[in-house]
């Protein structure tokens, strides 16, 4: 059977999407590893399916290329973006993810998307790390260009410290004022990819604890976006937004 999908990109993360409120797509995980693959299959991150919700505007169910499945905040903005593109919602809504309920706005072509509010980032001599939906070890360096980023971010993810589950790996420099540059190492993925939007507002929140203020200026290697945060007490933040593109590239058939 042929089945239409979409191909969306946010800032350079890219995800196969496909409109499964009739259910014909089964949450088959080999099928998923195969539709990503990006020698045999169509070739993504992630694959995404909008489906029914009885409450909510739809449901989020996000793949990992491995199959695997966790929050994906480039993959959210790109779910909003194609379910605003098929009529399901206008430019506001309210979504179940595999983290719970979310909800976003179309700004100007721009997503914004409404993240958790979160505690700070823990920290510890060489790392922050924090858990947003997707667990992510934050580094701090001179260079981020000059990181091996395959070589030790798989060296951190598959470390006994975050065994059994492994851990994103962020690599973050600080640039200009309020300005950071953030290369990840995706759990799922495993290798880098040109943006990771948990990825990249965890990095936002951590360089908090640098001095720097919301809004925090984001450039990853597939393009730039912004956090916007407010911090309490210097314990905690609420108001997290994560804002930047999402786009269309193509449409195709798959045979499943």
């Amino acid at each position: 059977m042929n089945i239409t999908f979409y191909k969306y990109q946010g800032t350079g993360n890219d995800f196969v999407m496909i409109d499964n409120r009739e259910g014909i797509f089964t949450h088959d995980t080999s099928l998923v590893a195969k539709m990503c693959d990006r020698k045999f299959g169509i070739g993504a991150d992630g694959l995404i399916l909008i489906e029914n919700h009885e409450s909510l505007d739809f449901e989020m169910v996000y793949f990992n290329a491995d199959g695997s499945q966790s929050l994906c905040g480039n993959g959210s903005r790109c779910a909003v973006a194609f379910a605003n593109f098929l009529g399901v919602t206008g430019n506001h809504t309210k979504f179940l993810t595999i983290d719970g309920e979310y909800e976003a706005d179309i700004k100007g072509g721009i997503v914004h998307l409404h993240m958790r509010d979160q505690n700070c980032p823990e920290k510890f001599n060489s790392h922050y790390f924090l858990n947003n939906g997707s667990p992510h070890h934050i580094e701090f360096v001179k260079d981020a260009n000059k990181q091996n980023v395959y070589a030790q971010g798989a060296e951190v993810r598959y470390s006994d410290t975050y065994k059994p589950d492994g851990t994103n790996v962020n690599f973050v420099e600080l640039k200009a004022e309020n300005t950071i540059f953030v290369r990840t190492y995706e759990r799922g993925v495993e290798d880098e990819t040109l943006s990771c939007g948990t990825g990249i507002t965890a990095s936002a929140l951590a360089a908090a604890d640098k001095g720097l203020k919301s809004p925090i200026a984001i450039e990853a290697k597939g393009g730039k976006l912004e956090v916007r945060f407010e911090q309490k007490n210097d314990t905690s933040f609420t108001n997290i937004w994560l804002i930047g593109p999402a786009e269309q590239v193509f449409v195709g058939q798959f045979d499943i």
